[in-house]
């Protein structure tokens, strides 16, 4: 209906609230897809070479500006799918302005494995942006990779734990740097760079890091809450410091979503002015994922009045469907933006509002996400929706043709039965087998605990035996069939 009043007279308007902050201009954000390589990484999640070129034409189009290919060296299948993507991207089916990246350590046996994959596979440098990854926070450096800096500074290991983490530090940048000018020697051009575990970093270090990785020769600066712990306030205190060391510069933020904060805290981010957010598709990746790339986007638009030029919102759904389809992984019913019940309605109060105006319950317009309204009916329903649908001229002119009525007796009555019905059935419905089903087929996506023991224990026995006198390595990522 039309309102007698403009509706921000009735209302407050989230943009009332969230006005005159510090982002990007539109132009400059970049969405940083990462659903190809930390997307797989969610456990039992595999994409095939073709599933990664489908996927990454459904991510160009979406309007994504940069693609993570993860790690090409390390998998037959990784290397088929970037040779793909490339292929599709200069035949014009993937968009010729994105940007492909893939990723390294701070070691020249990763640059240079990853640099003559390339060239296996037909792809030229200036083609692939190269990130070149370290630690950031004193946590990594001095216990995860310290012992890899104690060889690199011909330190013995009975130094590890003595050693302050000061010499961590240096001996990280120093790696870092080495790793980045070698890359460039090579003829790499752009190179991104950051330290893992950076939410959990001495934010000086950090800026002290990424001056450094600049001097060296990079090319954009990626600050990541690795474990995603990072809240709000964390965002306030890093961000504002680091846009201010590196005007003008691409900054990239990654951050995970262990506490369902990533989408708030990526959004947060670019309100300080950091232009590159990443995400991922339905937000899978690691343990409880990554920032959803639905949920940024969307939270952008509608609640801080960021709409990017190029990005295709009514796509969201059909690009959800597809991952879910790939990566046997279904979003929650109730996934805000894309779930398949949050345009879905049965309780009267809120169905008689929207039939008002959808806007009396509802801030985000379904067709925008491609999605639509529509009402199931059970027990708490009302006469409204039951009227509403019935009266569709659809649904009325079969109905006439049956030979009945639509009028406000039928109305009461079709009401009155399908609250009784399922109230009926709430008694006896059981849904025990269908988690159980799910479960059970969330179990089967990877090879469990159980099963890599009997592997171990098959394959065990045909090596003693002399069926097998050795197994070929396999790069990580591929993985050799047994017949059971």
């Amino acid at each position: 209906m039309e309102f007698h009043e403009p509706l921000h007279k009735l209302i407050h308007d989230p943009l009332d609230f969230t006005r005159g902050l510090n982002f990007p201009p539109v132009e400059r954000i970049k969405i940083y897809d990462s659903t190809l390589r930390d997307g797989e990484q969610m456990p039992g999640v595999a994409f095939s070479p073709g599933q990664k070129y489908h996927l990454a034409k459904a991510l160009s189009d979406i309007g994504c500006s940069i693609l993570d290919l993860g790690f090409p060296f390390a998998a037959l299948s990784d290397r088929h799918a970037l040779q793909l993507i490339v292929q599709g991207k200069r035949a014009g089916d993937i968009r010729p302005d994105i940007e492909l990246l893939v990723m390294c350590r701070s070691d020249r046996r990763d640059i240079d494995a990853t640099i003559q994959t390339l060239r296996e596979i037909d792809v030229a440098l200036n083609e692939i942006t190269f990130f070149i990854f370290t630690s950031g926070s004193d946590l990594h450096l001095k216990y995860k990779i310290g012992k890899t800096l104690l060889k690199r500074e011909k330190r013995g290991i009975s130094e590890w734990l003595d050693l302050p983490v000061e010499f961590y530090r240096e001996a990280n940048i120093k790696m870092q740097g080495e790793a980045i000018r070698y890359a460039r020697d090579q003829g790499v051009e752009a190179v991104e760079f950051g330290g893992e575990d950076g939410s959990r970093a001495d934010v000086d270090y950090i800026i002290e890091l990424a001056k450094a990785g600049y001097a060296d020769g990079g090319t954009r600066f990626a600050f990541p809450d690795t474990v995603g712990c990072f809240t709000p306030e964390g965002v306030d205190y890093y961000i504002p410091r680091i846009v201010k060391e590196f005007p003008g510069k691409d900054l990239v933020c990654h951050f995970h979503n262990d506490f369902g904060m990533a989408n708030i805290n990526t959004v947060r981010a670019m309100s300080h002015g950091i232009n590159v957010p990443t995400c991922t598709a339905n937000g899978l990746g690691e343990r409880a994922g990554n920032a959803p790339l639905h949920q940024v986007v969307a939270t952008l638009k509608l609640l801080y009045g960021i709409s990017l030029p190029n990005f295709k919102y009514e796509k969201l759904h059909e690009l959800r469907q597809m991952v879910e389809e790939y990566s046997g992984i279904p979003v929650s019913a109730h996934e805000p933006i894309i779930g398949e019940g949050v345009f879905t309605h049965e309780s009267g109060i809120h169905t008689a509002g929207i039939l008002i105006d959808p806007s009396i319950y509802q801030v985000i317009p379904p067709e925008m996400v491609g999605a639509k309204i529509r009402y199931v009916f059970g027990k708490h329903s009302g006469i409204a929706a039951v009227k509403a649908v019935l009266e569709r001229p659809e649904y009325r002119a079969g109905l006439e043709r049956d030979g009945v009525e639509v009028n406000d007796d039928l109305v009461e009555v079709v009401t009155v039965f399908v609250k009784d019905a399922r109230q009926k059935r709430t008694r006896s419905d059981q849904f025990t087998s269908v988690t159980e089903a799910y479960y059970r087929e969330y179990d089967r996506l990877g090879i469990s605990e159980l099963r890599l023991v009997e592997l171990a224990s098959t394959l065990g026995r045909m090596l003693q035996e002399g069926y097998i006198s050795s197994l070929q390595r396999q790069p990580s990522g591929n993985t050799t069939k047994v017949d059971k």
